[in-house]
């Protein structure tokens, strides 16, 4: 029977990562609490920076996707990302932007894991300048600019408030901005 150590190892790393940062979490904790042993872990991941990467990497494609499914079922306007980002915040266990926290403890811009991260910023913002193209809104660019510059400022503000209440200042300064 197959032990899906990759799965595990991904799914713990991730769940740790988020929870406790990466530079806490060691290889040693993510074998004991996988419980995968090192050689499955050294056969799927050169090491803990390239399980780091991969799973950024994985979480910036779920959380694209799951992005664009919320703005969707929710009208697809892009004022919809804030009401998208209010029901995240409202999780339990809410502990702010993941490649943003990645990018704070990695700090230097050469990294990996800080390319990573700031490539999902950008892709992001790229998402966003395709709402406002679609919904009408000239100068796209600098307007998806502005808007991620609300996004980031409520995901790090919800973490600090531990309420969904910046997504709905952000987005009414966003409706202004785009008024």
């Amino acid at each position: 029977m197959p032990t899906r150590a990759r799965e595990r190892l991904m799914r713990t790393a991730e769940e740790l990562f988020y929870a406790d940062g990466i530079r806490a979490v060691g290889v040693e904790r993510l074998l004991e609490e996988s419980g995968v042993g090192r050689a499955s872990f050294y056969r799927h991941f050169a090491g803990k920076d390239d399980l780091v990467e991969t799973v950024l990497s994985e979480r910036d494609r779920q959380w694209r996707q799951s992005l664009a499914d919320g703005v969707a079922a929710r009208g697809g306007h892009p004022l919809a990302v804030f009401d998208f980002l209010a029901e995240r915040f409202e999780r339990a266990g809410y502990r702010g932007c993941a490649f943003i926290n990645a990018m704070a403890e990695v700090g230097h811009a050469d990294a990996a894991v800080y390319r990573l991260a700031r490539a999902h910023k950008g892709a992001v913002t790229e998402y966003l300048a395709a709402l406002l193209e679609e919904a009408g809104y000239g100068e796209s660019g600098p307007l998806a600019a502005q808007l991620m510059l609300l996004i980031d400022g409520a995901l790090v503000t919800a973490l600090r408030e531990r309420s969904a209440e910046p997504a709905h200042r952000a987005k009414a300064i966003a409706a202004a901005l785009l008024a």
